[in-house]
């Protein structure tokens, strides 16, 4: 049964106290109903929100203030660190560490990613959970089809949901999924108060992801495990970072000008930034993240193309390099 796509925006009281809806702002049908799916898949209460960065900032508006640290995986989105270094002028402070060791001393919020995007490293969980501050898993390129955060001793999921979770690169969306209601409830007060909300339209077609999530993952994990290996053993392809499941990949060539020819190469794989959708895509990350990642890099979001294609397109564009 698919929930009613309402876009009502204000809802009339019942008996002259608000009902469960009465400003979108606070609650919408689909929206609820959607946050119940997301919450079931990851054992925890979950929030909708404008995408998957006001998600993070949220976290980090609500939970922390001025005088706290975030010590954040170096490797993790780059987005992230560019986020909490524009909060640094609001007192917040940011580390950076190695997420396959423990944590550094002294972090109110210890910021892990799996794996990490686009170097595909996956963070030391049991040493995380050690931690005495609280642990948010940014857990986007997994999806819980692979992992389930909660289990493993964080605090709080993170997802960009315009990703795998949506899957069709048509929606634009974040979530949390927090273990304590405290941390749901502190998280819900401050999305209402800013209004960092997930609209009607948005949240349905996450509905629809969701119903669909497993089986597309599952193939483009088989997928993206193939490309692995032929690319590993590519005559242009220098290193290749796969962390065994996921659709989401990178692997190196020769230096940027090789990349760049690649990249522009492709006619199957669209050159595109993202991923997460049922067509692939691929880009040089370097543009974006400077020295943060070799000039070579190449992350390549596999979709559900037939592997036989894809890979006759990445021989050929590999050809340019």
């Amino acid at each position: 049964m698919e929930p009613p796509l309402d876009r009502s925006t204000t809802w009339p009281y019942v008996d002259g106290e608000p009902g469960p809806f009465h400003y979108a702002r606070n609650a919408h049908p689909v929206g609820v109903e959607v946050e119940r799916e997301l919450g079931e898949l990851e054992g925890g209460e979950a929030l909708l929100f404008s995408s998957g960065m006001g998600a993070a900032t949220a976290v980090v508006l609500a939970l922390l203030g001025p005088g706290r640290t975030v010590a954040v995986a170096a490797d993790a989105y780059y987005g992230t660190g560019v986020l909490l270094t524009e909060l640094e002028r609001w007192g917040l402070r940011h580390t950076l560490f190695d997420q396959t060791g423990p944590p550094p001393e002294g972090a109110d919020l210890v910021w892990i990613e799996a794996p990490s995007n686009p170097l595909l490293t996956l963070p030391d969980f049991e040493a995380a959970a050690a931690h005495p501050g609280l642990v948010l898993c940014d857990a986007t390129a997994a999806t819980p089809v692979h992992l389930r955060p909660l289990e493993r001793g964080c605090d709080l999921v993170l997802h960009s949901a315009t990703k795998y979770l949506g899957g069709h690169h048509d929606v634009l969306l974040g979530a949390v999924v927090a273990k304590r209601p405290e941390h749901a409830a502190r998280l819900l007060e401050l999305r209402t108060r800013t209004g960092i909300v997930a609209a009607p339209d948005a949240a349905w077609l996450l509905h629809r992801g969701l119903q669909t999530l497993e089986v597309r993952v599952a193939r483009q994990t088989e997928t993206a495990a193939d490309l692995a290996e032929r690319l590993n053993a590519h005559a242009k392809v220098a290193a290749v970072r796969y962390p065994g499941f996921g659709g989401l990949l990178s692997f190196d060539v020769a230096d940027g000008p090789a990349a760049r020819r690649v990249e522009t190469s492709t006619e199957v794989i669209v050159n595109a930034t993202s991923l997460g959708g049922v067509r692939s895509t691929i880009e040089t990350r370097h543009r974006w993240e400077g020295d943060r990642v070799p000039e070579g890099l190449l992350r390549l979001a596999v979709g559900l193309e037939p592997v036989e294609e894809l890979w006759r397109d990445l021989v050929r564009a590999l050809g340019a390099a």
